[in-house]
């Protein structure tokens, strides 16, 4: 069982979202005898605070062109759930000057691939192309950055689209059904409790108005961060992000709403019976700190701790349930920090065909007893950091994945170097640190568990 793309706060839209294993690679580094520099990245501010970033690979000419706004679905106002997620799509409807669904055309005329995506903390639009189209990828994606036009031709037929998305992606499915009960009972104040594809009857109730005032209001340059990975240098890049973003005049932006969320005081229990439920499975949450959000000092440690509970057949608790103890088909742990808001930590567990969830559930709750009593060993961290480190090799010769992992670590808060510098902070994650973040988010702390069950049959 893996977590789902809703349970790590990105929602893949009508557009597939980008893979959720290329964005996880932020926290891979390199072996230590290396350099310490992930990307080598150059970056510079145009004068109305669009943000550019550039990372240069010449293994391909081809660049991936990206721009992440710095608003998601966290940010809609109260009642307008879904209103991020829908504007998305309406992003592709056409401009003062390109008809419905031209941009799209453009982009498959001139050989490249495009993409879009909502999370809970931002929005991201982008293009692969041969390095000589990218001007025109320019062109297109800042006119779209303040020449949107909507009116209702276009806004009630993707309202079918959105809320077809949901049924077909929500609805049918019982893992996100559970999902989204699990996450509106653990976030108490904090919108993450709410669906990034928002709940139905609010999606139906969107007006063109609140759409329109969401654009005006978050789509602008310096909302926005513009990232650029592959064949090309940051001298080359800059007269040309100066001539189609530069133009852009930068806007004041509203105030964003200082979310905390209270403490967690009982043990909560989801429990989800389906009949499209083949696979029963078994998970327990814990609100933990994020990369930007309350106890920061931990997710290095807790990025390590996730690796040795779940990195692999040889992890710890694959190893100890699935392979010793035969109580599961799988069994991991995940940590999700990369947010804005507060992260996650979680465990989860699916017994063998025909045994018993309870017994599994148990049997990791022993696991996580364990960890809280005993903590982890010395080989246990050393061997993480390893596996952390030597993934980089992949992280780093792609030309996607460098424009991912910046654009999703900007977006969130944190700076180039915070990218840059993880290689460093990861080698020196110690055991005591790991324990540490145990205790801070495991020890006497409360949590939700959920169940996923068939439904019994009549």
């Amino acid at each position: 069982m893996q977590q789902s793309s809703q349970e790590m706060g990105i929602y893949v839209s009508r557009r597939a979202l980008i893979s959720f294993l290329a964005l996880s690679l932020f926290f891979v580094g390199l072996p230590p005898l290396v350099s310490a520099a992930v990307f080598n990245p150059q970056n510079f501010t145009l004068e109305n605070g669009m943000q550019v970033v550039v990372i240069t690979n010449h293994r391909v000419p081809v660049v991936t062109h990206m721009v992440w706004y710095r608003v998601g679905a966290m940010d809609e106002p109260p009642g307008k759930s879904g209103l991020a997620h829908y504007l998305e799509h309406l992003m592709f409807k056409g401009t003062k000057s390109l008809k419905p669904g031209e941009f799209s055309a453009i982009v498959a005329r001139n050989g490249g691939r495009e993409n879009a995506f909502t999370a809970q903390d931002y929005t991201g639009y982008y293009q692969s192309v041969a390095v000589g189209r990218l001007p025109l990828m320019m062109k297109l994606e800042a006119d779209r950055m303040s020449n949107l036009l909507l009116d209702d031709e276009i806004i009630e037929p993707e309202r079918e689209v959105v809320i077809e998305e949901r049924r077909s992606r929500v609805d049918r499915d019982p893992s996100s059904i559970l999902g989204e009960q699990v996450r509106a009972v653990m976030f108490q104040n904090h919108p993450y409790r709410i669906p990034i594809i928002g709940w139905q009857h609010e999606i139906e109730g969107l007006t063109r108005k609140d759409l329109i005032d969401f654009y005006k209001a978050w789509y602008a340059p310096n909302n926005a961060i513009l990232v650029i990975s592959g064949d090309i240098t940051v001298d080359e890049v800059r007269p040309l992000a100066e001539k189609y973003y530069g133009p852009i005049p930068a806007k004041p932006l509203p105030k964003r709403v200082a979310w905390a969320e209270p403490p967690l005081n009982a043990d909560l229990r989801v429990v989800l019976e389906h009949e499209r439920v083949r696979q029963p499975s078994w998970s327990r949450r814990f609100i933990a700190p994020s990369l930007v959000h309350g106890a920061t000092e931990h997710a290095d440690a807790l990025q390590v701790l996730g690796e040795i509970l779940s990195g692999g057949s040889t992890s710890r608790l694959y190893r100890r349930l699935v392979v010793e103890n035969k109580a599961a088909v799988s069994a991991g742990g995940w940590y999700s920090g990369r947010s804005r808001g507060p992260g996650t930590f979680g465990f989860y567990i699916s017994p063998t065909p025909g045994g018993d969830l309870s017994a599994a559930g148990e049997a990791l709750n022993a696991e996580i007893d364990l960890l809280v009593e005993k903590g982890v060993r010395l080989e246990e961290v050393t061997k993480a950091i390893q596996r952390l480190q030597d993934s980089a090799i992949y992280a780093r010769d792609s030309f996607r994945t460098p424009a991912r992992v910046l654009g999703g670590a900007l977006a969130i808060g944190q700076t180039v170097q915070d990218v840059e510098s993880w290689p460093e902070r990861i080698g020196s994650v110690t055991v005591e640190a790991v324990n540490q973040a145990i205790d801070h988010v495991l020890k006497d702390r409360k949590s939700v568990t959920s169940l996923l069950l068939p439904k019994p049959t009549t």
